[in-house]
């Protein structure tokens, strides 16, 4: 089937231009200049008014991860259907393998988890919760034959998910060897372990005190940290996930100005929410928002330069590279409700997948992005950085027909009440939003549009991934 898209504003990373979309059964395969003569198409979406950009890259979701004695709410065909909806046609999740487990047994335990049950294309990721010599092996085998080429180490979590500097140095080692990725959250958690034990001694257990005993400067030293290990391990590609500190930044922003290969990414709660306003609501409520790195208070670390100032000038200026999730949705009855009378036991997580785009288009409507850093932060540059583009993450021929009609004169309003997560809350209830996703296309497949979802689960193939083509 061809389908044509006309009258739209097509947008990329060089810029927006009035241009006509041509697809050809999954693929896109012309753009040309509006109301060319002699186009023939099956079917003919009119896009006036409206912007034609890439489907959203989404590149940090958890769905179904098992996490404080439960598991995320959202599975594969919620979080995918979801992930549609708000104009994300492709995701990259997680598969885990926890200390002592073999890595290939937890990467099939995911590809069980998610075969047959997307809506939307999907890759994954690898967890490394155990780095011993079978497990760098193992680095080498997912590289090589499953598509699978960025690693996730945790400096937080000790006694879960955590590596000591040794462990981190070796797997680093070993991916400056095979081009692979490594991912970091970036946390002293041994620290932190020590901050969370003393105030629950203190009777302290509100969910404000999740923030309170992880303060900013413990995710910059952890930060700087990571950057000198991949220093000495031979400039190893490194990427942060949800960076939301100053100091983090900061830290990152110097290593990328000394040519390595430091990479970052933010997620939408670190750009708008803040530690007074969500973590500290009132009795209970502020455990929607317990997540990892926690919210940020309000006015640090300048009451004039708040760290939302400086990731929103991270984004601007490219320290910060992608806009992602950390999609780790838990609903607030029976699960966030397992940490009443102690923080430490909240299920870390909020849900956000179905409001990326939307949220950071409000930084174009706000003018603290362009048109193009929109689309180069959700959409290309995560291409780019995990082996996708320009498979995905553009509009050019030859590439998937991912697309995203966007709407900048219709509003949206968040709630619990409209939203599809699998999530009995919203993490962004009440927001209101200026633009909306009208229409989205998934490998030429109609399966958002006229407020109604066409696609289904089981739409969605899994993604073998090359390397990063975003190395300095």
């Amino acid at each position: 089937m061809k389908t044509l898209i006309t009258g739209g504003t097509v947008v990329g990373p060089l810029g927006a231009a009035p241009l006509d979309v041509l697809i050809d059964g999954e693929t896109i395969a012309a753009l040309f200049a509006p109301g060319l003569q002699g186009v023939a198409a099956d079917r003919v979406i009119y896009a006036t008014g409206k912007y034609v950009v890439p489907g959203g890259v989404d590149v940090h979701t958890h769905m179904r991860l098992p996490f404080g004695g439960t598991f995320a709410s959202d599975d594969f065909a919620s979080g995918t259907t979801a992930a549609a909806w708000g104009g994300t046609t492709t995701v990259i999740d997680f598969a885990v393998q926890r200390t002592g487990e073999v890595v290939q047994d937890g990467l099939a335990a995911w590809h069980a988890l998610a075969d047959g049950n997307c809506a939307i294309d999907y890759g994954f990721h690898m967890i490394m919760g155990g780095v011993d010599d079978e497990a760098l092996k193992a680095m080498d085998h997912l590289v090589e034959h499953e598509g699978i080429t960025s690693f996730k180490l945790f400096m937080a979590y000790p006694g879960v998910f955590y590596s000591d500097d040794g462990q981190i140095l070796r797997a680093m080692q070993k991916a400056t060897d095979n081009g692979a990725l490594i991912m970091m959250h970036a946390e002293n958690g041994i620290a932190i372990d020590v901050l969370a034990a003393q105030a629950v001694a203190r009777g302290q257990t509100d969910p404000v005190y999740h923030g309170i005993t992880r303060p900013s400067v413990l995710e910059g030293e952890a930060t700087h940290r990571a950057t000198v290990l991949a220093q000495v391990a031979g400039n190893t590609p490194l990427y942060f996930v949800h960076l939301s500190a100053s100091e983090a930044l900061a830290h990152v922003s110097a290593a990328r100005t000394a040519g390595r290969n430091v990479f970052a990414e933010t997620c939408p709660q670190y750009l708008y929410l803040t530690l007074e306003d969500q973590l500290g609501a009132p009795g209970f409520e502020g455990a929607k928002w317990v997540a990892s790195p926690p919210l940020r208070p309000r006015d640090e670390p300048h009451r004039d330069r708040t760290h939302r100032d400086d990731l929103w000038r991270g984004l601007r200026t490219d320290d910060l590279a992608v806009v992602s999730t950390d999609h780790c949705p838990f609903c607030f009855k029976d699960q966030k409700e397992l940490g009443r009378g102690d923080f430490t036991k909240i299920p870390n997580g909020i849900g956000t997948v179905e409001h990326r785009m939307d949220l950071v288009y409000q930084g174009v409507a706000a003018g603290r992005l362009s048109l193009t850093r929109w689309v180069e932060t959700c959409a290309t540059t995560p291409a780019r950085m995990f082996g996708l583009y320009p498979r995905k993450g553009i509009i050019q021929p030859g590439s998937d027909a991912d697309i995203v009609i966007y709407d900048p004169d219709a509003t949206t309003a968040i709630s619990a009440a409209s939203h599809h997560m699998n999530l009995d809350h919203s993490a962004w209830e009440g927001f209101e939003i200026a633009g909306k996703v009208d229409t989205v296309l998934s490998r030429g497949s109609v399966i958002v549009s006229d407020g109604a979802f066409h696609g289904r689960t089981g739409h969605g193939r899994f993604l073998r991934r090359g390397l990063s083509q975003y190395l300095r």
